[in-house]
């Protein structure tokens, strides 16, 4: 899975940087091996630089695992089924569907039907309304404009390195402004 996180506007403009840790800590427990790739589960944190208060892990179940995972209550949640048949708090997740779980959770239950692997991402609500389109992130229909432009001329977002193809054009941008949006609480 590739995940991209929008950054607060006190840092959105960080220099782009690469981060490897050949080693990830571990949470276990009966059935599950969780590894963090960034912020902290039961305890357990991730060396992984974050900007904001947040978790992603990648979540591995063995068949008929039946767990329940601390979560911290103030983040929101979600569940990204990967492989294998899983109930996320009683509600089936297939392959390739994410599952939004909200706030105020203090453990996650899970179970295994076979073997399966989640990704579990959360953490604080953003407070910032923003514009997403396609690959682009931004706070208006302006700055979203400057990225495709942008991507579509090779400048600002450099070059992918070891991939094997030409750079995918973005779409047409739609007729109508892009609104920012944030979250309702």
């Amino acid at each position: 899975a590739q995940l991209w996180v929008a950054l607060p506007d006190v840092h959105r403009h960080t220099d782009p940087h690469f981060e490897h840790h050949a080693e990830l800590p571990l949470v276990t427990a009966p059935g599950l091996t969780a590894t963090l790739i960034l912020g902290t589960v039961d305890g357990t944190t991730s060396p992984g630089t974050t900007y904001t208060p947040i978790v992603g892990a990648d979540l591995a179940l063995t068949r008929d695992a039946d767990v329940r995972l601390p979560l911290n209550p103030d983040f929101e949640y979600a569940v990204l089924c990967m492989s294998g048949e899983t109930r996320v708090d009683g509600v089936p997740v297939l392959p390739g569907s994410m599952l939004y779980l909200g706030c105020g959770r203090t453990e996650l239950p899970l179970q295994a039907q076979s073997d399966a692997g989640l990704m579990l991402l959360g953490g604080e609500p953003f407070d910032e309304e923003l514009v997403m389109w396609w690959n682009f992130i931004g706070r208006s229909n302006e700055e979203i404009a400057r990225a495709r432009s942008d991507w579509m001329e090779s400048s600002r977002f450099g070059e992918v390195k070891g991939y094997d193809g030409g750079r995918i054009p973005a779409p047409t941008l739609p007729t109508v402004p892009l609104k920012p949006r944030g979250r309702v609480r």
